[in-house]
């Protein structure tokens, strides 16, 4: 296996057995900041740590990153978007109780998309469309803003808001904005069986690591069958 990519399974243990007792909250939110981090750009947390989305846009130009290839279902662009909306929701609205950025810092208009959503049950027309569409700069600098506001947001959790389900009225706002739409409402469901311990270990961490191993093998298949 791939040395940083073992590091970061390793540390998702260490970050869960930590979020499991209240006596090392410090050490579950240094070990968070940690595996975000590399999950994240070098310039989001500037903390030094190998990066695997600067390593998916390492040499990738605009076409590709908009490339889904045949026996595929997404683009790396949309995988981005798609991991920057969870995050924005479930830190912001979900975790913090507060706005998601992506309403209350006009990201909807930067982005040039039609979509507010976080893309659960999106149809391949629809994936098709943002992939062509999405303004990319205006997608790192919402990813960029997002995971630096996620930093704050877990700097200042106590034990017991880790400790404690999300609330309802939360999960019912999520669907009031639009956030998630009707065909998507499975995330909302799972999203209300966890603490705010379990948040963290799920969409800003392991859902972000996922995909970018989704978008390894994207990246593969694009830049092979563009040659």
């Amino acid at each position: 296996m791939d040395p940083n990519r073992k590091q970061w399974n390793v540390g998702q243990q260490v970050l869960r057995k930590a979020l499991a007792h209240p006596e090392t909250h410090a050490q579950a939110v240094e070990q968070f900041l940690i595996q975000h981090a590399m999950v994240h750009s070098t310039e989001m947390s500037k903390a030094g740590l190998f990066s695997f989305e600067d390593e998916i846009w390492a040499g990738l130009d605009d076409a590709f990153a908009r490339c889904i290839p045949p026996q595929f279902e997404h683009s790396i662009v949309w995988c981005f978007w798609h991991l920057t909306r969870i995050e924005d929701v479930t830190m912001n609205m979900l975790l913090a109780g507060t706005s998601q950025l992506f309403l209350r810092d006009g990201w909807y208009e930067r982005l040039g998309i039609p979509f507010r959503h976080t893309g659960n049950g999106m149809d391949a027309n629809e994936v098709a469309t943002l992939s062509t569409r999405i303004d990319i700069a205006a997608l790192h600098a919402y990813r960029l803003a997002v995971g630096k506001q996620t930093r704050k947001i877990v700097r200042g959790c106590s034990p017991a808001d880790l400790l404690r389900k999300i609330e309802p009225a939360r999960l019912e706002k999520v669907m009031a904005e639009g956030a998630v739409i009707e065909a998507g409402r499975g995330v909302i469901e799972y999203w209300s069986g966890l603490t705010g311990a379990g948040l963290l270990l799920m969409p800003p961490t392991r859902h972000a690591f996922l995909h970018l191993n989704e978008m390894a093998k994207i990246k593969t298949k694009c830049c092979v069958r563009d040659k």
